[in-house]
This record gives C-alpha cells, structure tokens and sequence, in this order.
C-alpha cells in the first residue's frame, strides 16, 4: 500500500491535527473505509510515522480540522 499511503499525504480528503505535533492525513479509498496516515512535517522535511485503514469515521470528527477549513 506504500503509493496509497504517499497518494493519502499528497492528496488528502483532509487533514487533522494528531497528538504531539502529528497530523493525520485522510482518504477515502473504499466505500466507508479510509486510510489514515500520521506523519510529523519539520522545517524542510517531513516522515510517515504509520498508515492504517479503519472504518470507524466517527471519533475522527471529534479531531481539529485543518485542511480544508
């Protein structure tokens, strides 16, 4: 799934704020199934810290939206 995952950050549904400075980057790529992807940006960089698919949608609503707004 590693071009799922790079496709995620690059064009994400949208992208949340996660905990200690990660953001999670969103997509849909089933009906109700969404891959996650949490990853930290510094300065000039960034990584991937995990990816996983879910279909629990519902507890990601409760997260700070940042992109789109």
């Amino acid at each position: 799934m590693r071009l799922d995952v790079l496709e995620t950050v690059v064009n994400p549904a949208c992208v949340l704020v996660g905990g200690d400075g990660d953001l999670l980057s969103v997509r849909e790529f089933e009906p109700k199934k969404c891959l996650i992807v949490v990853y930290r940006e510094l300065h000039d960089d960034g990584f991937i810290i995990t990816a996983f698919s879910t279909r629990r949608i519902k507890p990601l609503n409760r997260r700070i939206r940042i992109w789109p707004k």
